[in-house]
Parts: C-alpha cells; sequence; structure tokens
C-alpha cells in the first residue's frame, strides 16, 4: 500500500469514526431537530394542560409544579419559588462556555374563553371586585410548553453543551396583584440573572396573527416601554340644574381628554418612534341631576424612546393641571413607571438571525416594525444582551382579519408552530455558545 493510500485509509477511519460518535453521520443540529420533532405530542399535552388550567399572576402554583418536576425529571437543578412562582432550572453542559439563558412567562389573564376546544379553560376567579374568566388570552401557555421541550431537547445532548443553559420560567408578566411585586422585574431583583452570570438571553412570544413557520423580529426597540396614569379632577358638587354654583369636575375631564390626545399629535417627533397616551376608564357621578364632587380617569402611555417618554410624563401633568384650574377645579396627577422597553441589543441580534435563517428558512424570517404593545422581558434586556423574537402561530392560509388579537376570548394559536419553536430556541443556544467560543468577548457580558 502507498503513502497516500495509507493516508487515504486512514482519513476514512476517522471520518467513519467521527460519523458514529456524532450518532451515525447526523450532525449535532440534525440530533436536536429530530428530538424537537419527536416531542411534539408531549409538547402539545402539556399546552393542553396548561390551557385548560390556567392561573394568574403569582398565583402559578400547579403550573409551577409541573414545569419542576419536568425538570427534574431530565437531571436539571431546579430551584422553585424565584420571584414568587417562578422555577428556574441550571444545565451544566459537558464544556466549558457562557451561560445563556432561555425564558418563558407562564399567567394567564381574566379573561373568559369563547373558543369552544375540549381543553377550554372553565376556570373562574374574582378579578378588581368582578366575577371573570381566566384564560392563557395571549399564549404563555405555548411558551412554557415549547421552553420545558426545549429543556428536553438540550438535556439529551447536556456532554456536548459548550456552556450553561438557565431555564427561567417567570410568574406575572402580565403584572402582579395589586400591592404585589412580580414578574421579571422580581426575578431580577432577586438575582435571576446571577450565579451564574447570564451572557445572554433568549426570548420569543406567539403571534396568533402571524402565520405558522414565519419568525419576526427587530433590533433595538422592539416592544415599547409602558407607563400608567391616574388623573383625579376634584371640583365642587352641586344641583344638575344649577351648574353656576359649582365646579362641574366632568366638563373638565371632558376637556383635559381632549388636551391628552394634542401630546402625541402635536408635542412627539412621529418620524422617529411611535407613541401612545390612552384614557382607558373614567368614572364620576352617581346620579342623573348631581354634578358630583370629583372624576377620576386612568389609562396607560405608551413610547419607544426614553427622551419621548420624558415629554409624555410633564404634558400630563401640565394638561392636566393648567385645564383644571382655567376651569377652577384642581387635578391630582401619578404616574406610575412600568415597564421599559424592549430592547434587542443590534450587535446579538445581527449575529443570530442567520441561526433563525437556517432553522425556518431564510423566506420566512422578517423584520417588523416596532410595536406598543410591552414586554417585560425588558427587564432582563437592561441587565445582559438580550434578543426577543415573534414565533408565528396562525394556521396558514388563514386571513388576518379572521384570527383573534392577543387578550380576546376568541385567541386561538396553531398548535403546528410548536416544533419551530422549540428548534429556534434550541439553536440559538447552541449556535451562540459556538461562537462565543469561537470569538471570545462577542455579545459575552463582562467578557
Amino acid at each position: 500500500m502507498g503513502k497516500y493510500q495509507l493516508c487515504a485509509s486512514v482519513l476514512a477511519v476517522m471520518s467513519f469514526t467521527a460519523q458514529s460518535v456524532l450518532g451515525q453521520g447526523t450532525t449535532l443540529s440534525a440530533r436536536m431537530d429530530k428530538t424537537a420533532e419527536g416531542l411534539e405530542k408531549k409538547v402539545v399535552a402539556w399546552r393542553r394542560d396548561f390551557h385548560q388550567h390556567p392561573e394568574l399572576g403569582n398565583r402559578e402554583f400547579q403550573t409551577a409544579a409541573k414545569i419542576a418536576a419536568h425538570l427534574q425529571s431530565l437531571g436539571i437543578e431546579v430551584k422553585t419559588g424565584v420571584g414568587k412562582t417562578g422555577v428556574v432550572g441550571l444545565l451544566k453542559g459537558g464544556k466549558p462556555g457562557p451561560v445563556v439563558a432561555l425564558r418563558a412567562d407562564m399567567d394567564g389573564l381574566p379573561v373568559t374563553e369563547r373558543v369552544d376546544l375540549p381543553f377550554k379553560s372553565e376556570a373562574h376567579t374574582e378579578y378588581n371586585g368582578q366575577q371573570t374568566g381566566i384564560m392563557h388570552a395571549c399564549g404563555h401557555d405555548t411558551h412554557v410548553a415549547m421552553l420545558m421541550g426545549a429543556a428536553e431537547v438540550l438535556a439529551s445532548i447536556k456532554s456536548e453543551l459548550k456552556g450553561t443553559v438557565k431555564f427561567i420560567f417567570q410568574p406575572a408578566e402580565e403584572g402582579a396583584p395589586t400591592g404585589e411585586e412580580g414578574g421579571a422585574y422580581l426575578m431580577v431583583k432577586e438575582g435571576v440573572l446571577e450565579n451564574p452570570k447570564v451572557d445572554a438571553i433568549f426570548g420569543l412570544h406567539i403571534n396568533s396573527q402571524t402565520e405558522v413557520g414565519t419568525i419576526k423580529y427587530r433590533p433595538g426597540a422592539t416592544m415599547a416601554a409602558v407607563d400608567s396614569y391616574a388623573i383625579k379632577i376634584r371640583g365642587k358638587q352641586t344641583h344638575g340644574a344649577a351648574p353656576w354654583s359649582g365646579v362641574d369636575p366632568i366638563v373638565t375631564s371632558a376637556q383635559v381628554i381632549m388636551g391628552l390626545q394634542t401630546i402625541v399629535s402635536r408635542n412627539l417627533p412621529l418620524t422617529e418612534n411611535a407613541a401612545v397616551v390612552t384614557v382607558g376608564a373614567i368614572h364620576g357621578g352617581i346620579r342623573q341631576n348631581i354634578i358630583p364632587e370629583e372624576v377620576n380617569m386612568i389609562g396607560t402611555i405608551r413610547s419607544l424612546d426614553n427622551e419621548m417618554q420624558k415629554t409624555i410624563h410633564r404634558r400630563i401633568n401640565e394638561i392636566a393641571t393648567n385645564i383644571a384650574e382655567s376651569a377652577g377645579a384642581k387635578a391630582d396627577v401619578k404616574i406610575e413607571v412600568m415597564y421599559p422597553v424592549t430592547y434587542n441589543d443590534p450587535k446579538l441580534t445581527d449575529q443570530m438571525v442567520p441561526t433563525l435563517e437556517a432553522v425556518a428558512g431564510k423566506n420566512n424570517i422578517r423584520l417588523t416594525p416596532a410595536q406598543t404593545g410591552a414586554e417585560d422581558f425588558s427587564f432582563y434586556q437592561q441587565k445582559v444582551p438580550g434578543f426577543f423574537y415573534f414565533l408565528g402561530g396562525m394556521t396558514k392560509g388563514k386571513k388576518i382579519e379572521d384570527a383573534a388579537p392577543h387578550h380576546t376570548p376568541d385567541f386561538q394559536i396553531d398548535e403546528s408552530c410548536f416544533v419551530l419553536g422549540m428548534k429556534s430556541l434550541c439553536h440559538l443556544t447552541v449556535d451562540y455558545m459556538e461562537q462565543a467560543g469561537k470569538s471570545k468577548g462577542v455579545a459575552i457580558s463582562g467578557k
């Protein structure tokens, strides 16, 4: 046998051995995909169970217990009771590398379900003094099920993982009950991004009006900061037949409401970013012939820019106070800062989009406009580089106008999107670890 023939034989044996180690010629990527596909029925069953038994924020006791039991069955280190009812799993790979966090939110909403499903929610509760149903009307049940599936996929390749995965199952994304802390803010406050320190975090959100198979994303400001406000207009009560003998807080409130509409249309540079000021409720009076003493209104503020946010806050105060004073009334204004802007780190986003293109197909990855909805995933992104994207959950061929939006009684998700959701989370994790190993310091905090 000649020298070159011997070399060729040795290379052939080495190639065969390498392929055997990877599993009969399959790559790590292919094995992850195959495992995810094999978990589809399991993930669907989990989702339906969570959907049928939804729980509100900071009350996700059954949900958390099921998650913890599953993670423990995979040999993942589990910590419960984080941020009230949150569950955190830690999967240490067989090789050194960065710490990647994956997050899913767990809470349902005070919505009475109208969709006729075999696993329809029949749960009810009292919320803000009113009887209501409880429903996963924003798809958090799907997020939990997909992340549980992703955990199983990644646990199956534990020895080959070049780093550590932290699975964050978060309560109260929709907000904590009155008087309580909760959500991502509380989990961050309690150190969920530490010990070990997270280098990057990924999260997805299902979308009922985007076709299955499609993934949407945006670098930079992706979802709005959200604040709430309350305005109390204090007048002088009098008989409805003699309004001149009092100060009418109802008429004054109407003028304030119209004044608030000028903030977005006249005070903000709308070519730069969108913003919203909405009055969501107004209450005042008890009888048709009594002008009441006071009127209360509440609303929401959405902004995608910090300076615009400050302008909105200032103008709400100025408009309410000055209009009330001009009418002889007084205005008490309270503004509560809630969630910051959901901001996708541009470097991390550019780094990981090719992964999504490889998983879903380049033609199925699309840029999306910034949204005025809000997400408390933003609290994680304030501390570490984060990438948040949207997974299509609408049946292919369905018209968008026929697909119920989120937070409605008719909200529905096509479960065929779950495999792509699992694959995307797993590939982002593995590819980030691989790239971090090749290029030290790329989108890795503190390195």
